[in-house]
């Protein structure tokens, strides 16, 4: 039998006055290959920090009988060495003074994959990594001998390397066998069997309450003609008749009244909210390429990204764009924001673009007034797109300014798909995002009528969205698929 390498028994975790975490009991094997999914703020990062023995429960105990290796989302590399062998695979600089965000996480990759532990923890690691550096990280894992525990929003990359999941909600952790894609599938039967419960629960609520009424009124009507027949000579014994049949009917009435009240409880299965962007006249675009590239070099610094490309951005479309990190996509983007030199662009865009490191609110509206004040769209259809991207009940009434990082990015999101605007430029709109708001940022594209150009590095995404795909490679913009 497998040893145990991770054994939580009776744990809970608060913060303030909220249970994140009620975990009764949960082991991890020698060899399982665990993925964790689960919304924003959930408490995905904080089971970890548990096992990892970052944090200690309030009561309970999780006990570690291995070494480990733990890989925190927002930490930078540590002191330690990396085999020089990793960080030559990854293409890093040792003497590059400042690394960036994607260099930072191949730098903890190569430390991490230095060593060999027999359990690995590793949190949303293909943040800022491009193409190259998550094949790296899926190569290292696939072969991995120990015990697999992984946070990623990354779904090909849990669909590749996990074999169970475990779905954190409301404090607690419900276990699934097989990967996301199985994952999916079963969370999808749950709601249609959840939808069927529920409808035969009410039902049959429905038909047992209108029992009670029907007997109620069988009983009062019986009072009433006791009334009369009392005001009748030599009727008694109808009177007493009368009298049984009513307290018969209030027996009746009564016991169904507690079948009710017994009854199972069944709710109804989550909302969703049906939506559907719609485009002002105003923002209309007739023109069948609104962008276009004529000879177009773009340099940073000394370095040329781009040279004498040539492009046709079709109206309506979502294109995407992939290439390496530092390849020159997010400078690609800034050029088209610009309108910049070699670029014929209808004087008709009206650009709205998503940058998710650097935006400031300038004042400090409530969530829901903050895309209210921007968009002509109704608050019925405010609230829908807001719902989808997980602000609920008295998320829309929190003040902008005091929102963290994700609930930022999934705010300016919204903002955008109900903006007016008819061109998104989208750069890695998925980092950062848990898989349910990524599923509900593709829906969103799929019923955007404006055309979206988009930089990504989630393959998952890029396929289930991209009506054309280009890559920036070796100074050339190539079209690769449609």
């Amino acid at each position: 039998m497998e040893k145990i390498c991770f054994d939580i028994k009776n744990c809970k975790v608060a913060f303030l006055d909220k249970n994140v975490l009620e975990i009764e009991r949960l082991a991890i094997h020698q060899f399982d290959r665990i993925g964790i999914v689960g919304k924003n703020g959930a408490g995905k990062s904080t089971l970890l920090k548990l096992l990892a023995g970052e944090l200690k429960p309030m009561n309970g105990e999780v006990q570690h009988h291995v070494e480990l290796g733990y890989f925190a989302q927002i930490e930078g590399p540590n002191a330690g060495t990396a085999d020089p062998k990793l960080i030559g695979t990854l293409g890093l600089d040792q003497n590059k003074q400042h690394l960036s965000g994607g260099e930072q996480t191949k730098v903890k990759l190569a430390q991490l994959f230095t060593h060999y532990y027999e359990a690995l923890l590793i949190d949303e690691p293909t943040t800022h990594l491009d193409q190259d550096g998550i094949a790296f990280l899926q190569e290292q894992l696939m072969y991995y001998y120990g015990a697999l525990v992984l946070i990623s929003h990354d779904r090909a990359l849990l669909d590749d390397l996990v074999t169970t999941i475990w779905e954190v909600e409301d404090g607690k952790v419900t276990v699934y066998p097989g990967n996301y894609t199985n994952y999916a599938a079963l969370k999808q039967q749950e709601n249609v069997q959840q939808a069927e419960a529920y409808e035969q629960y009410r039902k049959e609520k429905l038909r047992l309450e209108k029992a009670v009424q029907e007997k109620k009124e069988k009983a009062r009507k019986i009072t009433q003609d006791r009334a009369k027949v009392k005001e009748k000579p030599n009727r008694m014994f109808e009177t007493k008749s009368k009298g049984t049949s009513e307290k018969a009917m209030q027996r009746s009435a009564k016991a169904i009244a507690q079948r009710i009240e017994q009854m199972t409880v069944k709710e109804a299965p989550k909302e969703h909210h049906h939506i559907q962007f719609r485009q002002s006249n105003v923002l209309e675009m007739h023109n069948k390429f609104p962008i276009i590239a004529d000879q177009l070099t773009l340099t940073a610094g000394e370095r040329v990204l781009l040279k004498d490309v040539r492009f046709q951005f079709p109206l309506g479309k979502v294109i995407a764009i992939t290439g390496k990190n530092g390849s020159g996509k997010s400078t690609l983007l800034k050029h088209l924001l610009s309108k910049g030199e070699g670029l014929t662009i209808s004087p008709k865009v009206v650009f709205g673009y998503y940058d998710q490191l650097a935006y400031q609110f300038p004042k400090d509206d409530t969530v829901f007034d903050f895309i209210a004040n921007q968009s002509d769209y109704r608050e019925s259809e405010i609230r829908a797109v807001l719902h989808a991207m997980n602000f609920t009940g008295n998320d829309i009434k929190k003040y902008v300014q005091q929102l963290s990082g994700g609930e930022t990015i999934r705010l300016l999101l919204c903002q955008l798909f109900l903006g007016q605007y008819n061109v998104l430029i989208l750069d890695e709109p998925t980092n950062f995002l848990d898989v349910f708001c990524i599923e509900a940022l593709e829906h969103f594209l799929h019923q955007y009528k404006g055309t979206v150009i988009v930089v990504s590095h989630d393959q998952r995404f890029i396929e289930r969205v991209a009506d054309e795909v280009y890559t920036i490679d070796d100074e050339t913009l190539s079209f690769i698929q449609q």
